[in-house]
């Protein structure tokens, strides 16, 4: 984001808050092209965090009120404005956290969350969007070669073209339980935790789906997929009292596989979209393109396709 928009939005909600003459200082905690955060220490020595965004991330406003209506452990919102493409918000600052997440509290965190009422709102995500996912990424693709981009990607269309012939057969049990809030960030990075306290945050990209795309994410994708950690992670969801309905295999796959397969599915779909709507960064192609490349190969072989 510039600096000129982050400073006018700051100066907005602060102004919707009745704290422009509060503040006292803003110290950048995170920042990347479609998001900024900075924790604002005001002259009374309190401090809140103010994060703005642009879309596709400009109603976390509503998926935080939602989940704290819900019992969810989220930050408070203090207030915010959303406007054309862009959201300001000011949130309670939950500190310096004590301590790294463990699977321990990613767990408890997933079925809190899984376990709360879904609002309306929320962007639905069932077996048609699922199974959709392959063939929008394609045509992602031929865009990005439409524009010269991304020539070197034929083998990633290839394989695509095979996961979306059997995409509407591998969706085969995605409304099964758990079904509902899915974070779609859920990493220990996502889990802040002080004071004994466990409290979810990053809520942008939430939407009403398969909770496995939650479990499937939480040890993220730099490494190779590991479906047995992945077995592991749900069935200590189920002892923790998460929906039994999280091991039923799902298109004859063990539902490890089916997840994670259907999660970088989901993830390789988002860092095409990002390289040609949302960042446009061409310098980034080659490094895009071999994530996604990854991805769309594990998806192949984790679905059986």
């Amino acid at each position: 984001m510039h600096q000129p928009d982050i400073d006018r939005m700051r100066g907005e909600v602060l102004a919707a808050a009745d704290m422009v003459d509060k503040l006292a200082e803003a110290k950048p905690l995170h920042s990347w092209e479609l998001s900024h955060v900075e924790r604002l220490t005001l002259t009374d020595g309190s401090t809140v965090v103010f994060k703005c965004a642009t879309e596709p991330f400009t109603h976390e406003h509503e998926a935080l009120t939602s989940a704290r209506q819900a019992g969810v452990s989220v930050p408070r919102l203090i207030t915010s404005l959303r406007s054309g493409t862009t959201l300001a918000m000011l949130m309670e600052d939950l500190g310096e956290p004590d301590r790294e997440a463990t699977n321990h509290d990613g767990v408890a965190a997933a079925v809190q969350l899984h376990s709360a009422a879904a609002p309306p709102h929320l962007p639905l995500a069932d077996s048609t969007w699922l199974a959709s996912l392959p063939s929008r990424a394609m045509r992602t693709l031929d865009l990005l070669n439409a524009q010269g981009r991304w020539s070197d990607a034929d083998d990633i269309r290839e394989t695509l073209r095979d996961i979306d012939r059997a995409a509407s057969a591998r969706a085969e049990g995605t409304t099964t339980a758990p079904y509902g809030w899915v974070h779609s960030e859920f990493h220990p990075e996502s889990l802040h935790i002080r004071d004994g306290r466990v409290r979810l945050y990053d809520l942008a990209r939430a939407f009403h789906g398969p909770g496995l795309i939650d479990l499937a994410s939480w040890h993220g994708t730099v490494e190779p997929p590991d479906s047995d950690r992945t077995r592991a992670f749900l069935e200590s969801y189920v002892e923790a009292g998460g929906s039994a309905g999280v091991l039923t295999r799902r298109a004859g796959l063990p539902p490890q596989d089916w997840a994670l397969g259907w999660h970088r599915v989901w993830a390789l779909e988002w860092f095409l979209a990002q390289s040609l709507v949302w960042i446009g960064d061409t310098a980034a192609d080659p490094a895009y393109t071999n994530v996604v490349r990854r991805h769309t190969h594990d998806a192949a072989r984790l679905l059986d396709v």
